[in-house]
């Protein structure tokens, strides 16, 4: 599918869903995006440096810059956000978003339980760190193929640049309407999943986790408290790879927004959401 048709398709999409803003897509590239919201040069970071001890946290602190928050940035302002090696901002998103491997042991402990006797309590959102380690191996992101992972409108993409991934940012009404038109698709009960994750995990690592085994998933995701700070309220992330959401926005006609059914009940109650939000036009 042409890129032009995808744009048109979402546009469809879009009023069949009632949502006023379009979605993102992610690429790999090594071409920095101009005016673009990302973290600035950090301090090294390696599982080399960390085993020796060498790695310097507070310097690496200084430099603290969520993917999620450069992302809710780029949405305001209708432009793109970035990470890479060097302008990594956060030592998970780096490997989330395939910036570095192997992950920092660090992480295994700040997200679960911290470190005994240290003033690092951890944000206890995985029991212990051999849980958060599971997790880790589990996820293992791909190497990057380009130094840039961008995330930016999908109008803003070209024939010669098309996005891997496509990121809804959208309401529970809303996600009624993708879930079912993913289900509808590909005819999978299970084809949406939410697996523990951060923001990024859910829109970059987990995408590539299933891409790479050949399974058509939907990954339904915000679930991360550290992340909902930057998100709407009520909001989550619906990604899926290109190649499922071509699938999608040609089932369109046969779906269930093509018929008088009960999706035109739901599709006032997203009307209401955005009239109570203040987001109608």
């Amino acid at each position: 599918m042409s890129l032009q048709s995808v744009l048109d398709g979402t546009a469809a999409f879009l009023d069949h869903l009632g949502l006023n803003e379009e979605p993102f897509g992610i690429h790999y590239t090594d071409a920095k995006p101009e005016n673009a919201f990302g973290p600035k040069t950090g301090a090294p970071i390696s599982r080399e440096l960390e085993d020796r001890r060498e790695l310097d946290f507070q310097a690496v602190l200084k430099t603290f810059s969520c993917v999620m928050g450069n992302i809710w940035l780029a949405r305001k302002k209708h432009g793109a956000a970035f990470i890479s090696p060097e302008e990594y901002g956060c030592m998970g998103g780096a490997y989330y978003c395939s910036m570095m491997k192997p992950h920092l042991r660090f992480i295994e402990h700040y997200v679960s339980t911290g470190y005994e006797g240290s003033p690092v309590h951890g944000e206890r959102y995985m029991p212990n760190p051999d849980a958060m380690r599971e997790f880790m191996l589990r996820v293992d992101p791909r190497e990057a193929p380009a130094k840039y992972c961008v995330f930016k409108p999908l109008s803003q993409f070209t024939e010669d640049d098309k996005p891997e991934f496509v990121i809804f940012f959208a309401r529970p009404e809303v996600l009624t309407g993708l879930f079912t038109h993913t289900v509808f698709t590909t005819g999978d009960m299970e084809c949406v999943v939410s697996p523990f994750g951060a923001g990024c995990t859910s829109m970059v690592g987990w995408p590539l986790y299933y891409k790479e085994r050949g399974q058509e998933k939907a990954v339904l995701g915000g679930l991360d408290p550290s992340a909902r700070k930057f998100m709407k309220t009520d909001e989550m992330t619906f990604t899926v790879s290109l190649e499922l959401y071509e699938k999608m926005l040609a089932a369109l006609p046969e779906s269930m927004f093509s018929v008088d059914g009960a999706w035109r009940q739901v599709r006032k109650k997203v009307e209401r959401s955005a009239k109570t939000w203040g987001e109608t036009e």
